[in-house]
């Protein structure tokens, strides 16, 4: 069987739909991340990483089956899916070593350059030409992300948790493409479901292995409501169902294309915060507004110049 992949030099098509999925699967992605301020501090990292891909996992596993069928559980290949899935467990686990040791904004700053990552991959493993477009899509992106961040929130740090956060930043654009890749004949529920599956089974293993060398297992006597409200937005919300959205827009506008839509993340987080009582940043608003010209001119969807006939 051949693998079908979109052309990325050409148009892809539906592109608003994409978009707007991608959009979508960063802006619950996002409302994660105030979840994960609860409950990071409360679980090892291997154990909350486990625990987070395993809650995903078991709900993405019946909508699949729901969908397709009990039997498209069993005709996939597990031992693929695992690797792959590693690559995202290993990415979610290095962001969360990455970012207790140099700070939210040294995670964040690392992060966004995930198109950056994502556009070299398609460059060595598809082939892909650097148009002008792209390049200045591309910037436009990653200038309004770094606009969007709140740099009061703390230092930024170039020290081995900066080299953590990019390791998370290079596994997850591998996994992901991957995901999109290595399985052409699954849909994308059983992309996700398998992959996301795959990481905690990875992730769980490993989580095993720290505390049968000595790491204390987890402690839940003193979890309330608030906390598991945190634990099912940060696992089922802002990975099984963002990262269902995710390898949808992947699929359809490449791991580089989709990557750009990640600069917007801290906009919103502001906007969430701003629900909920935060103060709006027209700051962050209009740095979000450059990362969106930035998606569209490297799509060609705005134009650069005249085109001659």
């Amino acid at each position: 069987m051949t693998v079908q992949i979109t052309n990325p030099a050409a148009p892809a098509p539906n592109l608003l739909a994409a978009n707007l999925i991608c959009m979508a699967s960063r802006l619950i992605w996002a409302a994660g991340l105030p979840a994960a301020d609860l409950i990071i501090p409360l679980l090892p990292a291997d154990q909350l990483s486990a625990l987070r891909m395993a809650l995903a996992a078991l709900a993405l596993l019946p909508v699949w089956a729901l969908m397709e069928g009990p039997g498209a559980l069993t005709r996939v290949n597990w031992l693929k899916g695992i690797a792959v899935g590693s690559l995202i467990g290993l990415g979610a686990w290095f962001l969360v070593q990455g970012q207790a040791r140099g700070g939210a904004v040294t995670a964040a700053v690392i992060s966004a350059t995930l198109p950056v990552v994502g556009i070299a991959l398609e460059v060595v493993l598809d082939g892909r030409k650097l148009k002008p477009a792209l390049i200045i899509g591309l910037l436009l992106s990653l200038v309004g992300g770094m606009l969007a961040l709140d740099f009061k929130a703390g230092g930024m740090s170039l020290g081995f948790g900066a080299l953590l956060c990019f390791g998370s930043v290079v596994s997850f654009a591998l996994g992901s493409r991957l995901t999109v890749t290595a399985f052409p004949g699954l849909s994308p529920i059983g992309r996700t479901a398998l992959t996301i599956s795959g990481a905690a089974i990875a992730v769980s293993t490993v989580a095993a292995l720290g505390i049968a060398a000595g790491t204390p297992p987890p402690e839940f006597s003193g979890w309330g409501w608030n906390e598991l409200a945190a634990l099912l937005i940060f696992s089922v919300g802002s990975l099984g169902i963002s990262q269902l959205m995710w390898i949808m827009s992947v699929e359809k506008l490449g791991i580089g294309l989709s990557g750009l839509h990640i600069n917007a993340a801290p906009f919103y987080v502001m906007i969430i915060l701003f629900l909920l009582g935060g103060r709006w940043d027209w700051g962050q608003a209009a740095a979000a507004g450059l990362v969106a010209v930035g998606v569209l001119i490297a799509q060609g969807i705005i134009p650069l110049g005249r085109r001659r006939a």
